[in-house]
């Protein structure tokens, strides 16, 4: 079965640096358009950064634009968040997604597979 594993996810100072990694398994990653989302408790989730199959389509919230940065590895089968300048509100779980759209959507409902997410705190 189809399964998206993040890690890298912990506790930062604000100004600091994190590095996500979505791990895709049972699935054709090359065929499917990645995404970050993030939710923070009591709000909805929100789109962060996607990016199309050959990683040459990037999109981003801007929210997190010039500060964080997206990017994949199709022969790893991984998606990265690149996260950096990190601010108290950047706190929240963190999730990658999956989809067969060609270009990157910010729509939670574009996205047919879902990982577990992986905790960020950010203390300022």
């Amino acid at each position: 079965q189809v399964q998206l594993v993040e890690s890298g996810g912990g506790l930062v100072q604000a100004g600091g640096s994190l590095r996500l990694s979505c791990a895709a398994s049972g699935l054709t990653f090359s065929t499917y358009t990645m995404g970050w989302f993030r939710q923070a408790p009591g709000k909805e989730r929100e789109f962060v950064a996607g990016i199309s199959r050959s990683g040459t389509v990037l999109n981003y919230a801007d929210s997190v634009k010039g500060r964080f940065t997206i990017s994949r590895d199709n022969a790893k089968r991984t998606v990265y968040l690149q996260m950096n300048s990190l601010k108290s509100e950047d706190t929240a779980f963190y999730y990658c997604a999956a989809d067969l759209r060609f270009t990157p959507k910010d729509s939670p409902k574009d996205y047919f597979y879902w990982g577990q997410g992986t905790q960020v705190t950010v203390s300022s």
